[in-house]
Formats: C-alpha cells, structure tokens, sequence
C-alpha cells in the first residue's frame, strides 16, 4: 500500500492552512500553495498562533510546535508538488476552480500521487474525471477548524480504488481524526443536515420570526447548540453556505433547498461573515453586534 511521508496542499485560507497544520503536527512535510503571497503569510502567522495556544494548552511540547513550523514549505509556485505523495485541494468552493486546479497539479505530480479533495458538497467523480487518474482521487472533508474538529469525511468517487481508500483513511486517522464514510452525494453527510438548517435559519429572520439574537439564543438553550445558527452561517462563511445550497438545489432538484433571498442578498453584499468583518453580525468592534 502507498506510503505517505508528503503533503500538498493548495489553498492557503481556513480550510488549507489548518490541513497543513495538523499534517506538520503529525509528523508529515507539508508544502502549502496559495496564488497569493499575502495568503501564505497569514497562513504562516495562524498556522503559528495556533500552535501556540495549543503549547500553552499543554496539548503540544515547544519542540513539537518548532518541528511543524520547520516542516512546512510555503510558496506561490505548484511546481513545489513535483514530489509530495499525497496533494490535497482546499480552495474555493467553485467547481470550476477545482476542476482547473486538478488540471494544473497532475502535471506536476508524480504518478504515485494520491489526489485529495476537501470539497464539502461538489461531486467527487466529477472533480476526478478531469484528472489522469480517478482511481486514485477521492473526497477527504475536514471540519472547520481543522486542528479542533475531529471528524473528516471519506468520499469515493465512482472510480476510486480500494488502495486509495484505505491509504485516505490511514493518513486521516493518522492525523488523530475520526472518519466516517459518505456516499457521493450532493453535499455528503454533514453539510447535507447542516446547511439546509441554517438556511432555514435565515428563512426565519427575513420572514420576521426571529431577530438575529433572538433565533441564535433559542437554537443555544433550547437545542443545545454550542452556537446558533446564524453565528455559525457567519463562521463558516455566507459565500459558502450558498454555494453549498445552490449544489443542493441543483443536485437534487427538491425546492426545500432553495437558498433563501436573504442569504442570497447578503453574499451579493460583501457581507460573507467573520473573514469579511460583516455577516448577520458586524464584528468591527469589541463584541459582535446583529446586523437586522
């Protein structure tokens, strides 16, 4: 079976940055791409910030932290992935941007490459059918935030091959993760009950049921959700949460997953959520504060 010692991963935002995270962590060499110079800087200061907090949690030693800062490799040039064994893409949640992506790593990579994608709700064969080999891509959904979350999606293609698979979940549960298998369907598993919630959510507030504070508040104590809905929606990003919902309306042609024209008029804003400063809740000043 494929022996994984090398990581790549395009993406530097969120999701790319905390995959290189813990993929240093855990003992791999790690080569994090990024178009823009200024993402792999930040990347590089909350890669660093975050071991930190974990050193001082006591969950990680200062020689485990200096170790995974020294393992990886930031750059604007894919031409870095000539060697890894294992690329992962962690980019926008746009079929087209992955698929152009893929199209640019196989020329680069090695035929021993696995191909990895972190999509959470695009089709994984069809991601796979652009590449030069189907048979070794597969679907790995990390949580957001990665070093936190414990539980990643594994996702076969129609093509994908058992090796593959049992090298994905290998390296997953190498990385102190937890997997659970999800069929390629539009949205997989848990972005398929999430997402329609939070949409529901935003039903919710542009009806007049709720106010911002209010929804978040009884999603809070009365489901016991260690956040509310909106306050979510805004973690995770709004520009997200409609790409995922219009996958789910596209896919599966159910009305039920209509993006709501709230969530839809809010994206076409700017107003995405915390990475944009503004959401349901603006975040300039020193407490968030509802936008309606």
């Amino acid at each position: 079976m494929a022996r994984i010692e090398s990581v790549g991963v395009v993406g530097a935002g969120q999701m790319g940055n905390g995959i290189a995270h813990v993929s240093a962590l855990s003992g791999y060499n790690v080569v994090l791409n990024d178009i823009s110079q200024d993402a792999l800087d930040a990347a590089r200061e909350t890669i660093g910030r975050n071991l930190d907090r974990q050193l001082a949690r006591d969950l990680i030693s200062k020689a485990e932290m200096d170790k995974a800062m020294d393992r990886i490799v930031y750059t604007t040039d894919i031409g870095g992935f000539e060697d890894v064994d294992l690329a992962i893409e962690a980019a926008t949640e746009r079929r087209e941007l992955k698929e152009s992506i893929f199209r640019n790593i196989c020329e680069i990579v090695p035929e021993k490459t696995l191909l990895a994608t972190n999509t959470s709700s695009i089709s994984v064969t069809r991601l796979a059918s652009v590449t030069d080999r189907p048979g070794r891509f597969i679907g790995m959904h990390f949580m957001n935030p990665v070093p936190l979350m414990k539980l990643v999606e594994i996702i076969r293609g129609l093509a994908t091959d058992q090796e593959t698979y049992e090298v994905a979940l290998e390296f997953a549960h190498s990385l102190g993760k937890t997997t659970t298998n999800a069929e390629d369907y539009p949205a997989f598993i848990v972005n398929r009950i999430l997402v329609p919630m939070i949409n529901e959510a935003v039903y919710a507030l542009y009806e007049g049921v709720g106010t911002v504070e209010s929804i978040d508040t009884a999603m809070r104590l009365g489901a016991n959700h260690p956040m509310g809905p909106l306050t979510l929606a805004d973690f995770i990003g709004l520009d997200t949460c409609l790409s995922i919902m219009q996958v789910l309306h596209d896919g599966l042609a159910d009305t039920k997953y209509r993006p709501c024209p709230l969530l839809v008029k809010y994206v076409e804003a700017g107003w995405i959520g915390r990475k944009a400063g503004r959401g349901f809740y603006d975040y300039s000043g020193e407490a968030p504060v509802p936008t309606r």
